[in-house]
């Protein structure tokens, strides 16, 4: 038995409407489930999902406040008022910003961009902001991924004479902005056909509307930061970011160049991935660290030079970020482990002085990842009182709504089930720790805390090809809602397993099933090797993808999780280094059994002497253990009652039997060697043992041990008598068979045990291990 690091949660759907679009569609079976699970169950929504017709772009003016936005924005273009972009620090607020600042470039506009210091002035409009553009002759403010909860600031802003006109796509407060015009998807009232654009999304809308045509120049950008948002990779968004990440690949613009160059994926096929994971991450770092205006600058500049430059600034930015990141992890984690151990917090909470507020989202989310809990990390500011945090959640505690009993003390907190950000007075943490953790006491069970992962779909081998491969290709690009596909393979065998890399630290598998094989490599899961026997069935859930190697394709599988349902003999009979192959074991799984006290010394097991059993003389607790069998027992039975204590079926047994002197071979006569060694004795009238009994052995062909067990065996059963190595026959011996000989019977037992454990096959001793398991199982059953 292995069993997976994560729950794993198989999607479930209806066949039928699978079966409707393998008909309509000539999809592969992959395919169509993984649509269905994504809610795209007609053939029409499929088609348009594929692309399998032409599919267009909304019309911007079904949005809600469109045309009063676009028609004060012309006043103000005709009339050279002076207009601001205010924007936000992170990647979609940054790209928002520079979508409109192409924009107003190209509609000739007297303009500029603000976006606020995250650590001076926070998130969204601020009324100092305002009175300053206010101050500098602005009459019209336009926002961007921001304004929805700037009730005040719209209040401010009508008072001194600005126009407001707020573009956002987060969730709208139950009071809205009294601002000139509000563009929002999410907006109560707006019947626009998609509700999940990321706020760079809507400026293009923007845009669209005031350039009345689709402006695809601007799509390399509008896909940065849709990805980097996490908003939904469906609808409308799928095709920004479809559309966006061919953009972004033939991209003109010097500073995404540079910065593709830098993140070393210049000249590679673009994914979301890429821009996910290493131009998101980048854009963000500057907001995140000092000011966002590098990162705005860097896309909007047209000077390959100043790209270049802005691009090795971020990249520096973004470096920095990793190692501050790095460090209050570090902090973090002593801290869980030395003050607020998993074993005693269902909620962690922790923070420290002077941690960047700008990642400890960031930190929050390696906890999570780490101790699998919900987490609050604090950044304390001791001369204010007050503790600015961020936190993240695991399935089954929503935090929005368990934040939302604290309100008390939490006088500003927003988020959503799973994240959210909040500030509060240092002296009431601990308060707050105790709230959420008497909270999680009642909400999660002991199973909540494993982590989940979610399967879309159960697959066999055959159905994993590079033709099924490639339509799923068509299903890009992947993210939230339309997540990269996670596949199940069942119980197949195992064609080989290794570690491989430098320092053996990844795990490669050939999966086998009827004929058919599928690599299958696993990153950083190299340790699991010596818990994997290549005679089980495993399971293991992943990516698949194409594996080109040598001008070669064929398919393969990203292993993410393994798992072997069944329990699992280890044949440990013939192993070289055992001292550290025991310990290779956790320590707290493994139960080492020993039934000769000799037996530590002779295998050199000193160091680890005290967790040794020896059975049966001590109580030996077997449940969810790893069972070493360091040496032979007694007797078959002897084994027998000790697994039969166990409940249930044991997870491993390693089996060691060792034997220092084998008798199997050497030593157990058949009965035609007694026959004739009777009939000699019986000729011979008496023999001197001692004198010729190695002369006798020679010349038989035996061992001398063989003549000394057979002499005693006779005279056991009365058939001889010895006197100083002299042996006459008896002359009336009784008549009793050879297992009426204790030295016989012993010796009978000895070779049974060493015929049936250390001369059996891997398959005998699995075998004989299984009924014995079996049948403890059913007496069980029948008590």
């Amino acid at each position: 038995m292995l069993k997976s690091n994560k729950r794993w949660k198989v999607a479930q759907l209806e066949q039928a409407k699978v079966n409707q679009l393998i008909e309509e569609l000539s999809l592969s079976s992959i395919v169509a489930k993984l649509l269905v699970l994504r809610g795209i169950d007609t053939v029409q929504a499929a088609k348009r999902f594929l692309y399998k017709e032409e599919v267009d772009f909304y019309d911007p003016f079904l949005l809600h406040g469109m045309k009063e936005a676009v028609d004060r924005i012309r006043v103000a273009l005709s009339t050279k008022e002076k207009i601001l972009i205010y924007g936000d620090y992170d990647a979609d607020g940054v790209s928002s910003t520079s979508v409109m600042i192409y924009l107003m470039r190209e509609l000739g506009a007297n303009f500029n961009y603000y976006i606020p210091n995250r650590f001076t002035e926070g998130y969204g409009p601020n009324e100092a902001a305002f009175r300053q553009a206010k101050a500098e002759g602005y009459d019209l403010i336009i926002t961007v991924d921001t304004g929805i909860s700037a009730v005040h600031e719209a209040e401010v802003a009508k008072e001194i004479g600005i126009d407001l006109i707020i573009t956002d796509h987060h969730e709208a407060p139950p009071k809205l902005p009294d601002a000139y015009a509000i563009v929002n998807p999410k907006k109560p009232g707006c019947t626009y056909p998609f509700k999940g654009l990321a706020g760079v999304g809507v400026a293009f809308k923007v845009a669209h509307a005031l350039l009345e045509d689709v402006p695809t120049h601007l799509l390399d950008i509008v896909a940065i930061g849709t990805i980097a948002d996490l908003v939904p990779l469906v609808d409308e968004n799928r095709l920004l970011a479809k559309r966006g990440i061919d953009a972004l690949h033939r991209t003109t613009k010097p500073g995404l160049k540079a910065i593709k160059k830098i993140a070393g994926i210049d000249g590679q096929v673009l994914n979301a991935e890429h821009v996910g994971f290493t131009i998101g991450p980048r854009i963000n770092a500057a907001g995140r660290l000092e000011s966002a205006d590098p990162a705005v600058e860097l896309m909007i500049t047209d000077d390959e030079v100043a790209g270049k430059e802005m691009a090795e600034e971020i990249d520096l930015l973004n470096k920095q970020r990793k190692a501050i990141v790095d460090e209050i992890a570090k902090e973090a984690i002593l801290q869980v482990e030395t003050e607020y151990p998993s074993s005693d917090n269902r909620v962690l909470i922790v923070g420290g002085e002077g941690w960047n507020p700008g990642v400890i989202g960031i930190v929050a989310s390696r906890l999570v990842e780490k101790f699998y809990r919900p987490t609050i990390v604090l950044s304390i500011d001791k001369e204010k009182g007050v503790a600015k945090g961020s936190a993240r959640s695991i399935e089954g505690f929503d935090m929005f709504v368990n934040l939302s009993e604290s309100r008390d003390i939490l006088p500003h907190f927003g988020g959503h089930p799973m994240a959210a950000g909040l500030t509060m007075q240092i002296e009431h943490i601990e308060e707050l720790r105790s709230r959420l953790n008497a909270q999680a006491e009642q909400l999660l069970t002991e199973e909540d805390f494993i982590p989940i992962t979610k399967v879309d779909l159960v697959a066999t081998l055959d159905e994993i090809s590079l033709d099924v491969i490639n339509q799923l290709d068509e299903l890009a690009p992947y993210g939230i809602s339309n997540p990269i596909p996670k596949v199940l393979i069942e119980d197949v065998s195992i064609a080989q397993v290794r570690r491989i890399g430098s320092d053996e630290n990844h795990l490669k598998v050939l999966f086998e099933q009827d004929g058919t094989t599928l690599d299958g490599i696993g990153f950083q899961l190299g340790y699991l090797h010596p818990e994997i026997n290549p005679a089980a069935k495993i399971s293991a859930v992943g990516t698949v993808s194409v594996n080109e190697w040598n001008g070669h394709c064929k398919p393969q599988l990203f292993i993410e999780d393994v798992r072997v349902k069944e329990w699992q003999l280890f044949d440990w009979r013939n192993a070289k280094k055992l001292l550290e192959n025991i310990q290779d074991l956790p320590k707290q799984k493994r139960k080492l059994i020993a039934f000769q006290r000799s037996t530590v010394d002779k295998l050199g097991l000193e160091t680890i002497k005290d967790e040794i059993c020896l059975a049966p003389a001590e109580e030996v607790h077997l449940v969810d253990k790893y069972i070493v069998l360091l040496d032979l027992p007694n007797s078959i039975n002897q084994l027998e009652e000790l697994l039969s204590v166990i409940e249930g079926t044991p997870e491993r047994i390693y089996s060691v039997f060792y034997q220092e002197d084998s008798h199997y071979f050497s030593t157990l006569p058949k009965r035609e060697h007694f026959k004739w060694y009777y009939a000699f004795l019986k000729k011979k009238g008496i023999f001197n043992i001692k004198k010729y009994g190695q002369q006798l052995a020679t010349h038989k062909g035996w061992s001398k041990n063989t003549v000394d067990f057979m002499t005693k065996v006779f005279f056991e059963l009365d058939f001889v008598t010895i006197e100083n190595g002299i042996i006459s026959l008896h002359p009336t011996p009784s008549k009793k068979g050879l297992d009426e000989s204790e030295t016989y019977q012993r010796m009978t037992e000895q070779s049974k045990l060493e015929q049936q454990f250390l001369y059996s096959s891997y398959y005998e001793l699995k075998l004989w291990f299984d009924q014995v398991i079996e049948q403890a199982r059913k007496v069980k059953e029948s008590v």
